[in-house]
């Protein structure tokens, strides 16, 4: 992984003794909190429902095991000892003090870490796929080029005040697990003629309008990728609007403009910038990929794997649901679910923290991962430690078998803690995952992606969720909608509302009804709800949410 170099470490040191004097300045009322508030957001801090909070960029959700940490002790240190690891990949703490954040922020550098851009109208935290140099479905390990691009976007002088925020996610297997079709620019490697280039998505994104990103470049050969990018948001920059906040992501320039339109502006400037770059972003780029090696693996005999998958059930559930085929055979990817029947998505202790770093530098060559569906990964370990992977989560509260299933719920924080929400997601994503759990379903129901979002900005990307539930206010009273078959693959698709929304109360029998009448309608144990619900429409299942509507059709 990228070790920071002495131009890093000194920017980072600057960046935050200037942070501190603006902190200093606002807790002596210098500053304003109307004057303070676009300092802090470019540092990452948010005044949220109850307090601060700080987000931290865990850059294309690549950690080793001092970073993880670190991690910890600022939980344990300034917060309430938790942190909350989010769809971005980043890492949220809920609770510091205004006067902690600076030192949060040195202790952060010390490890490699920032919260630069985590906010603010520029190009966020770049995110990547999970398995990234694990995978055995992988054309190319897509870090490196996402380590250039943050490189590339960190203040870059032209992109500091775009229209609204902007979000790049890169993935380097044919099977997106980056949802980069949801995101304002997605890069796709593919190969054309034995050459390894970038399928360019824009215009994709959730919230309030939610569009599938549209195709502007099929093939972009490597070395054109940051004139190119260049292109796309300087063209961006000049047309998003800023008259109206909810119209300014790049999705809706891209449908107001139109793609070709949106295109030949981007060539043309791609064409001038392109001799501009004169290639001192291929030197970076072979600068950068050598410390993206693979390490070297290990061989170990697969006996005690064997035997512990033949004879002990909890480990052959646990392995049958969260690990995942390594591209070398003897070894596997492992996700950590932090989705416990009960507990708050994505949120893990600073004890659990350390679990995770010590079983990344025992057994997994010292990395870790950070989904975008608010799990952690071991992306190397070898099948001969995976029980003893597997006790020690157990041991730790981590070894919930359920990646994939219907309580490996993505949920934003809701009305707990965000000021923007208008509903709550965490305790209706608790309460579906321990109904199911007592009902002993959610390994006869498959895979299946929940996911619930408090509010219209859809932070829980639940337009993408084959089931989704959105939070919304109804005249002060907390309303449910459902939507049915999204997808945030790379076949992704817009949810389907399926009709109004349900009380909080009526929430969870109208899920069960869902899911009993997903059972019945399935072809066999093989048919996922997503499939089953492509192949039916949304008929039955509107039947199954709504049965009293159907009695009156009846009558």
């Amino acid at each position: 992984m990228y070790n920071y170099s002495e131009f890093d470490r000194a920017f980072l040191a600057e960046r935050n003794a200037q942070f501190r004097a603006q902190v200093a300045r606002r807790i002596d009322g210098s500053l304003t909190e109307d004057e303070f508030k676009p300092l802090r957001l470019m540092n990452g801090l948010y005044l949220q429902l109850h307090a601060y909070m700080l987000r931290v960029a865990i850059p294309y959700g690549t950690l080793n095991s001092a970073q993880m940490r670190q991690l910890a002790y600022l939980a344990e240190r300034w917060d309430k000892g938790y942190g909350h690891f989010t769809t971005r990949q980043n890492i949220q703490y809920n609770w510091p003090k205004l006067s902690d954040v600076p030192d949060m922020l040195d202790a952060l550098a010390e490890v490699g870490l920032h919260a630069i851009q985590t906010s603010g109208n520029t190009i966020r935290n770049v995110t990547a796929d999970h398995f990234a140099g694990a995978a055995a479905d992988e054309l190319s390990d897509p870090r490196p080029v996402a380590e250039l691009i943050r490189q590339w976007s960190t203040d870059h002088p032209e992109f500091q005040f775009l229209p609204r925020k902007f979000k790049i996610a890169i993935t380097g297997s044919p099977n997106d697990r980056a949802v980069t079709r949801a995101h304002d620019i997605g890069l796709r490697m593919v190969a054309r003629d034995g050459e390894t280039g970038f399928e360019v998505i824009v215009g994709g994104g959730l919230g309030r309008t939610p569009m599938i990103g549209q195709v502007i470049r099929p093939f972009l050969p490597r070395g054109d990728l940051l004139p190119y990018l260049e292109a796309i948001v300087s063209v961006y920059n000049l047309l998003g609007r800023r008259d109206n906040k909810y119209k300014a992501r790049i999705k809706i320039t891209v449908h107001e403009n139109g793609i070709d339109t949106i295109r030949a502006l981007v060539e043309e400037r791609f064409e001038t910038l392109r001799t501009a770059f004169n290639g001192a972003d291929q030197a970076l780029l072979a600068q950068i990929a050598p410390q993206f090696a693979a390490p070297d693996f290990v061989a170990k005999s697969l006996n005690a794997y064997e035997v512990a998958y033949a004879t002990d059930p909890v480990f052959r559930a646990w392995a049958d649901t969260n690990l995942t085929a390594h591209r070398q055979a003897d070894h596997a990817i492992v996700s950590i679910s932090l989705k416990a029947h009960g507990a708050t998505p994505g949120d893990a202790t600073a004890d659990q923290m350390r679990v995770m770093a010590d079983l990344a530098a025992t057994y997994a060559y010292d990395e870790l991962r950070i989904s975008h569906e608010q799990n952690v990964i071991l992306p190397h370990v070898a099948r001969a430690d995976l029980p003893a992977v597997h006790a020690a989560l157990k041991a730790a509260g981590l070894a919930t078998a359920n990646i994939g299933l219907i309580s490996d719920i993505i949920a934003c924080p809701g009305m707990d803690y965000c000021a923007l929400a208008t509903a709550r997601s965490i305790p209706i994503a608790q309460e579906i995952a321990v109904h199911f759990d007592a009902l002993k379903l959610e390994h006869d129901i498959g895979p299946l992606k929940i996911k619930i979002s408090g509010c219209i900005n859809a932070c829980g990307h639940h337009h993408v969720g084959h089931i989704g539930i959105l939070g919304l206010d109804r005249a002060g009273v907390e309303n449910y909608q459902i939507t049915l078959g999204g997808d945030g693959t790379e076949d992704a698709v817009i949810g389907e509302r399926a009709g109004p929304g349900f009380a909080a109360d009526d929430l969870l029998p109208a899920i069960e009804r869902l899911i009993r009448a997903y059972l019945d309608l399935r072809e066999g144990r093989e048919e996922t709800f997503l499939e089953a619900y492509r192949r039916l429409g949304v008929a039955p299942f509107k039947a199954a949410l709504y049965p009293e509507a159907q009695g009156r059709h009846a009558a």
